[in-house]
């Protein structure tokens, strides 16, 4: 498992690869919040090319999702909620690298 858990946030398994399903878990500001639904907003490289939102179901935990990643390289990634609040690690998102 990887993760960035000083922001509620843990990928298993970690590094992903390309075409291998991995599952990202929020237990962040917005669902402290109370938020009623969170969104995974991502995309890949520097211009966040085919970028998703990605509805994530709630978990006793907080919430989570699985996504298979399409392309190699940077993999960028934040959140927001049903209200368009958003957590995105103070504006530097959050990044992490896929092996081909």
């Amino acid at each position: 498992m990887y993760g960035f858990s000083e922001h509620g946030i843990a990928i298993n398994p970690m590094p992903s690869k390309i075409g291998e399903q991995c599952n990202i878990h929020y237990d962040g500001l917005l669902k402290k919040s109370g938020a009623d639904q969170v969104y995974l907003h991502c995309g890949y490289g520097q211009s966040w090319s085919n970028p998703q939102d990605i509805p994530m179901f709630n978990t006793a935990t907080g919430c989570a999702c699985d996504i298979t990643p399409l392309s190699d390289g940077t993999f960028n990634f934040c959140f927001k909620d049903s209200a368009n609040n958003w957590d995105n690690n103070r504006g530097e998102n959050w990044t992490v690298f896929i092996k081909r």
